[in-house]
């Protein structure tokens, strides 16, 4: 059942819509529609970005064998980006535990700061009187600590943490 309404929004959408306005039976047939004209094209955004209501709508089409190759492929894209966004919050919860400034040598908290004047190894360790294996070894230690792995991810990782890097 075609309304003036199905002109005006994407067909996927107004799968959305039907859906939610409990015409279960209707928004198949929409989504249906809107696999077929959205698969020729190759197009997934249209129906990713819509998040978890349509991969709700696609679970449902997938059980009824509806495009199934189709339906297939865009629902394991929500998996794979479900994913991603669980890595991404692992990452963003493991950087929280970086060790407090307790836990940082003088040393280290010197290197860290002549790291944040943008002084290369070779400056920091003529200015400290260390070897320059030295200073390497403190820049692991430093990164391990801030769960970093380059010099400019410790710095600003040292700055969030608000470490004396002055």
């Amino acid at each position: 059942m075609k309304t003036a309404a199905y002109n005006l929004v994407p067909p996927s959408l107004f799968a959305e819509i039907l859906e939610a306005l409990d015409k279960v039976n209707e928004a198949i047939q929409a989504i249906n529609e809107a696999l077929v004209l959205a698969e020729s094209g190759g197009y997934i955004r249209i129906f990713v970005d819509e998040g978890a209501p349509m991969e709700g709508l696609l679970s449902k089409v997938a059980k009824q064998a509806i495009q199934p190759n189709y339906v297939s492929k865009l629902l394991s894209i929500f998996a794979l980006q479900k994913s991603m966004e669980h890595r991404d919050a692992q990452k963003n919860s493991s950087r929280a535990t970086a060790q407090p400034i307790e836990s940082y040598s003088p040393r280290e908290l010197n290197i860290l700061r002549l790291m944040h004047l943008r002084r290369s190894n070779q400056e920091i360790s003529e200015r400290l009187f260390l070897s320059l294996s030295t200073v390497k070894w403190h820049n692991q230690n430093i990164f391990g600590k801030l769960q970093v792995q380059r010099r400019t991810e410790a710095v600003a990782r040292a700055i969030e943490l608000k470490l004396t890097v002055q």
